[in-house]
């Protein structure tokens, strides 16, 4: 058990996203916590963190919900607003002002007594724009391009300055775990697929374009790297890249998932899943009946990480993208993880839980 010692309430915005209920499920095993949770909707697990049901883009109903916490210490902001055409969405004017009045509709109503961590990612080193300067790291200059990482930077920054509270940023790249509707979940994405290809008789194959190697990071790593920031003095005002700390090559990794799902692995071809995948709605519906499976749609389930799965795969053309963590084991967070133990763990997890067929 990790010794934090004085006593944390942490608000977790964001509850039910990939890293927020990951937080959540590693602040469960803390003693002496207590947890506040924020979501669009209710949990679909069991927890013991007290859930605020809050829709971020109504200013009134956050300052009704928010304004009256106390005793607050530190506060994980993991909430996002994506357009329904995901990766066009990114370099959307509306989508940046979105996604900083949301921030705004936190801050202005509550903040931390000591410490503050919001989220980024790789679109911090511009790589939804242009191939980015390998390996991205923490010191490199902005950008130029739309991104709401910056607004989002400057309103913390601004609102932080001379508070008495402390905040970090984390930047991780294709976070990888469960959540239900997530915009950006490969776990569930490659699961699904699997599944689908496997009820049709079909081999499992990479279905995107080689030539490139990127990262992940399990949100499982990332929670605990947000706990030991939001707790290290010397992070204070520090930005860290997080990953599992190894390289990830999508295609080799297919033979893997293949095994694991118990199916044949075919060669490489390309397959645009945001097309192609719901169209076998019907299918996923008689795995899930089949299998007494929670009772989720397909699109319940995946939500918009079809278009991501097409993105990360490199169905358009895929472009390398590494990050250094130099810097955050530098600083004393050497925690990792091999990738493809990762998968494996999440695959089964899920299968576990009923979400995928064992």
């Amino acid at each position: 058990m990790t010794d934090f010692g004085k006593r944390r309430k942490y608000l977790v915005v964001g509850a039910l996203g990939l890293v927020g209920r990951a937080l959540v499920e590693a602040l469960e095993n803390e003693d002496g916590y207590e947890v506040v949770a924020v979501s669009r909707r209710q949990p679909d697990f069991r927890s013991r963190a007290g859930f605020l049901q809050l829709d971020l883009t109504d200013r009134a109903a956050c300052r009704q919900q928010l304004g009256g916490l106390d005793g607050v210490t530190h506060i994980v902001y993991a909430a996002l607003y994506e357009k329904p055409d995901l990766i066009a969405g990114w370099r959307d004017d509306q989508q940046i002002e979105t996604n900083t009045e949301m921030l705004a509709n936190v801050l202005d109503f509550v903040v931390p007594a000591r410490h503050f961590t919001l989220l980024q990612g790789t679109k911090a080193y511009g790589a939804h724009l242009a191939p980015m300067k390998l390996p991205g790291k923490e010191s490199d200059p902005r950008h130029p391009g739309a991104n709401f990482y910056w607004s989002q930077e400057d309103l913390l920054r601004e609102t932080g300055a001379g508070a008495g509270w402390t905040f970090s940023i984390m930047r991780p790249q294709i976070v990888c775990g469960h959540a239900l509707g997530s915009p950006m979940n490969m776990v569930s994405a490659i699961g699904v697929h699997a599944a689908v290809l496997r009820e049709l008789g079909q081999p499992l194959r990479f279905p995107g374009r080689g030539g490139f190697v990127t990262e992940a990071t399990d949100a499982r790593l990332l929670a605990r790297a947000i706990l030991w920031a939001g707790n290290e003095p010397r992070c204070a005002g520090e930005t860290f890249n997080v990953t599992n700390g190894d390289i990830l090559d999508w295609g080799a990794l297919f033979p893997e998932f293949a095994e694991h799902f118990g199916m044949p692995c075919a060669p490489p071809k390309p397959l645009q899943l945001s097309e192609a995948m719901p169209k076998h709605r019907a299918v996923w519906e008689r795995i899930a009946s089949r299998h007494g499976l929670a009772h989720h749609s397909m699109d319940q389930l995946i939500g918009a990480s079809w278009q991501f799965a097409d993105a990360a795969f490199g169905y358009h053309g895929g472009r390398t993208t590494l990050l250094s963590t130099i810097k955050v084991r530098q600083f004393g967070f050497a925690d990792c993880i091999d990738t493809a133990a990762m998968f494996r763990e999440h695959f089964t997890a899920l299968q576990a839980r009923k979400v995928l067929p064992p």
